[in-house]
C-alpha cells in the first residue's frame, strides 16, 4: 500500500527518546515534545499532548520502556533472582503511574499489559529484559500502523456502494495523530480518497476541546482532502439536507456486545443517523475491544476539568456562579451501529467475537 507523502507520525522513537507531536498546539504550531522519562510520558498523556486511544497505547508502551531504563537494581547485593524481582516490582509502579493517566481508553491498559507480560516472560539479565521491552514497544508502534491501514481498506469495502462519490462525516480526531500514523476513522477516509470514492469530509468541531476543528481538519488539509468544519449541533441539519452519506468515528473502548465509548457527542450523532437512514460505522483495532466488559454500562467515563467548557484561551465564556458537567466520552449502544471495522474486517456488533479469528473481505 502507498501512503501519503505528508504522512504524520505522532509518536516517534528517535535518538534514544520519544518525540511527540504536541497536539495541544495544533493547528497553529507544528512542534514536538521530547520525552526522556516515564513521568514525562505520563504527563504528556494526561495533558493530551498525545491523544487518541491507539496513539496513547503506543506512547504508553514507550513510557514503560523509559521507566524500565530508569530502574536501578541492587545487583550483587541480592540473592539469586532477587535483582529480577526487584526490577519487576519497580516496573509495576511505572505501569501503575501510566494506567492512572486516562481511564477510558482501553489501548492504554492493553499496551501496558503487553509490556508487563513481556517483562515477566523474558529470560536473561535485567539489561536484556530492558532491551526486549524497547523492541516490544517498537513492535506495538509498527503493528498499529499496519492495523490502521487494514482498517482503512476494510472500511472502504464496507462503505455504501452508492453514490459513487461519498461525503463522510466524522467526529473528534481518529486520524494519524490519534494512532501510529494512518488513522482508524480517518484511515477509512484516506482509503476512500485514495480510491476516488470520497468527495468531501465533514468534520464536527467537537466541543469542548475542538479536536475535529483543530486536528481532523489539519490532517485533511495536509493531504489535500476537501474538508468542511461544522459545529456539533449542525450535523443533523446536514443529514436532513442530504449532505452526508455515511458517518465514520473512532472508539476509545468497545464492550463485548458492541456498545462503544467515543468522544462526547458521538451518541447523538448515531441517533441522528437512524432518523435519516444513514450508516454509522465505528473504526477501531481489536485492541480497543474490551471483551471483559459485557456492555457499555461498565465502561468508565472520564470527567475533565470545567475550564475546557467555560474558557477558550484567556476568554471566559460563561457567567460566574454556574456549575459544569464535562464528561469526555459517551457510550453509543450497539443497536445504533451499522458495523465495527477492525483490522480483520467489518462486523456487526453482535458478531464481534468473530473478529478475533475470522477475516472478512
Amino acid at each position: 500500500m502507498t501512503t501519503s507523502t505528508n504522512q504524520v507520525y505522532p509518536v516517534i522513537w528517535h535518538n534514544n527518546s520519544v518525540s511527540l507531536i504536541d497536539q495541544t498546539r495544533l493547528p497553529n504550531e507544528y512542534s514536538f515534545v521530547e520525552i526522556h522519562r516515564s513521568d514525562d510520558m505520563a504527563l504528556a498523556i494526561k495533558t493530551m499532548i498525545v491523544r487518541g486511544a491507539p496513539a496513547i497505547g503506543v506512547a504508553a508502551a514507550y513510557g514503560m520502556y523509559l521507566g524500565a531504563r530508569e530502574i536501578e537494581t541492587s545487583d550483587g547485593e541480592t540473592p539469586a533472582g532477587g535483582e529480577r524481582r526487584e526490577f519487576l516490582d519497580k516496573l509495576e509502579k511505572v505501569a501503575e503511574l501510566l494506567r492512572s493517566t486516562r481511564p477510558t481508553a482501553v489501548n492504554l491498559f492493553w499496551a501496558i499489559g503487553r509490556m508487563m507480560k513481556t517483562a515477566y516472560e523474558s529470560l536473561g539479565t535485567v539489561e536484556e529484559i530492558k532491551q526486549t521491552l524497547l523492541q516490544t514497544a517498537q513492535a506495538i508502534n509498527a503493528e498499529d500502523l499496519q492495523t490502521c491501514q487494514a482498517i482503512g481498506d476494510h472500511g472502504l469495502a464496507a462503505l455504501p456502494k452508492t453514490p459513487e462519490k461519498l461525503t463522510i462525516l466524522t467526529h473528534c480526531n481518529a486520524g494519524a495523530l490519534a494512532t501510529a500514523g494512518y488513522g482508524t476513522a480517518l484511515g477509512v477516509v484516506r482509503s476512500a480518497w485514495r480510491e476516488g470514492r470520497l468527495t468531501r469530509v465533514f468534520a464536527d468541531e467537537t466541543r469542548p476541546r475542538l479536536q475535529g476543528a483543530k486536528l481532523t481538519a489539519w490532517e485533511c488539509v495536509q493531504e489535500g482532502i476537501p474538508v468542511t468544519v461544522i459545529t456539533d449541533n449542525m450535523a443533523a441539519h446536514c443529514m436532513q439536507r442530504g449532505l452526508i452519506h455515511a458517518v465514520v468515528v473512532g472508539a476509545d473502548r468497545i464492550a463485548a456486545n458492541g456498545d462503544t465509548a467515543n468522544k462526547i457527542g458521538t451518541y447523538s450523532l448515531a441517533i441522528a443517523t437512524i432518523a435519516h437512514n444513514i450508516p454509522f460505522f465505528v473504526a477501531a483495532p481489536l485492541s480497543t475491544i474490551d471483551f471483559a466488559l459485557t456492555d457499555g454500562s461498565q465502561i468508565p467515563i472520564e470527567e475533565r476539568e470545567p475550564t475546557e467548557i467555560y474558557q477558550i484561551g484567556d476568554t471566559t465564556l460563561t457567567p460566574s456562579g454556574v456549575e459544569y458537567y464535562n464528561p469526555a466520552f459517551d457510550v453509543t449502544p450497539a443497536k445504533l451501529i451499522t458495523a465495527i471495522i477492525t483490522e480483520n474486517g467489518a462486523f456487526a456488533p453482535s458478531d464481534l467475537a468473530k473478529a478475533q479469528t475470522k477475516q472478512v473481505v
